[in-house]
């Protein structure tokens, strides 16, 4: 099966830049080389109505949030929510390295997102990203109306090892019987931490994210 050629194009990105693998870097180094390169391989964000940082306070700290509305649209508008958690292997990523992301989400999809600048990994350890992924969604719940967001049309989702924290963010809420989820957009979700499988024996090296790396953002 051959490469997509923009897969392959951005690949080749990567490889042209010459930057080494996150997993010979420590977390520091390796989140301020995410924030370079994430530019070289994002497109112009599209136009949006307001955007705005917030704050909530989880039960181990303040945890920031970015609301995103689309264009043309009422502020009292109750518009489907999107809690939306970054990739990053749970070590990497922020708001700014997802923006763009979620102003495509927002104007593709004519919602409100609210993208959880959660804790990193290794400085907080597991659970701490799930307990503020959590945290963040029940208060997006409760502040819908605030926010602009129909409670009834409340969604998570992320991608990578923020698909992760929002599929556990939706077990939660089912075994907790709030808050209502009714949707998951899952951007090719960590769902297996063993990094076992045969596809991770074929497709060790070469793809951006190797083998190696993943087993390091585990390791964190």
């Amino acid at each position: 099966m051959a490469l997509d050629p923009q897969a392959r194009a951005v690949i080749d990105l990567v490889i042209k830049s010459g930057r080494p693998p996150y997993h010979q870097l420590s977390p520091k180094d390796a989140r301020q080389l995410f924030r370079e390169t994430r530019p070289a391989s994002t497109p112009a964000p599209p136009e949006i109505g307001v955007v705005r940082n917030v704050m909530t306070e989880g039960r181990r700290g303040s945890i920031p949030l970015r609301v995103y509305r689309p264009a043309g649209v009422a502020a009292t508008t109750p518009l489907p929510g999107l809690v939306y958690f970054h990739g990053g292997g749970w070590v990497i990523g922020d708001l700014e390295t997802h923006d763009v992301l979620c102003r495509q989400l927002t104007a593709g999809a004519g919602i409100t997102v609210v993208s959880v600048d959660y804790r990193l990994a290794p400085e907080h350890k597991f659970p701490a990203a799930i307990d503020d992924a959590w945290e963040a969604t029940r208060w997006v719940n409760a502040s819908a109306a605030e926010l602009g967001i129909d409670a009834s049309r409340l969604a998570v989702g992320g991608d990578s090892a923020g698909g992760n924290l929002a599929a556990v963010v939706a077990l939660m809420a089912r075994d907790a019987g709030s808050p209502a989820v009714t949707f998951q957009v899952l951007l090719y979700p960590v769902t297996d931490l063993g990094a076992e499988t045969r596809s991770y024996t074929d497709f060790a090296d070469g793809y951006m994210l190797t083998r190696d790396s993943t087993r390091w953002f585990v390791a964190q």
